[in-house]
């Protein structure tokens, strides 16, 4: 087991939306020990695989920790959710973007379906924290971030702060701090695109 590097932005992994396991084997049961070593050591409370570079549909989480009741370490594969309801309004962070907090607006109360790490069907219902870790973690696998949730006023702001932190670590030139839009890509990778009309 291994504590593995977790991809920070502006990683382009953290912007695809990630395929189906298709295989529960050795392979994938060593990479869940292996998120679930670097959720501790982060530390963390959700990862998703894209954060440790890994573009498929998987997730861990571990709540036993809290404060307000918890839940225990959970493994979710292929995970969906089937239901949505109520509205919460809280503080969210991200070990993909460290040192940045921002309130969200997520749904209270949730039910997810998936298959846990044995490949067997699971439905968990959740309110509260655990609604909310599983719709942050879901949208890792959708290729979204939390900053995405918020209004782009704010959104613009934190973007300042990400290319300026960027830039300060050597890590974006100025020719591409170009941010383009609300999909947080620079133009430097929408080169040989196509658009699309609607």
């Amino acid at each position: 087991m291994a504590v593995l590097n977790i991809r920070k932005y502006p990683d382009p992994i953290l912007r695809q939306k990630a395929f189906l396991v298709k295989d529960i084997d050795g392979e994938l049961q060593l990479l869940i020990d292996d998120m679930v070593d670097t959720l501790y050591a982060a530390p963390g409370i959700g990862l998703a695989a894209p954060q440790v570079g890994r573009s498929i549909r998987l997730f861990v989480l571990d709540l036993s920790g809290r404060e307000e009741g918890g839940y225990p370490l959970s493994v979710l594969i292929n995970p969906e959710i089937i239901h949505m309801e109520d509205e919460i309004r809280v503080e969210e962070g991200c070990l993909s973007i460290p040192d940045i907090t921002e309130v969200v607006k997520r749904a209270g109360k949730i039910a997810i379906k998936g298959l846990d790490r044995e490949g067997k069907e699971i439905i968990i219902e959740g309110e509260g924290t655990l609604a909310r870790v599983f719709q942050h973690e879901m949208d890792h696998l959708n290729g979204k971030l939390f900053i995405d949730r918020l209004s782009s006023l704010k959104r613009n702001i934190i973007m300042r702060r990400l290319r300026k932190r960027i830039r300060s670590s050597g890590g974006l030139s100025r020719d591409e701090d170009t941010i383009h839009g609300d999909t947080g890509v620079r133009p430097s990778e929408l080169r040989g695109a196509k658009s699309v009309r609607r």
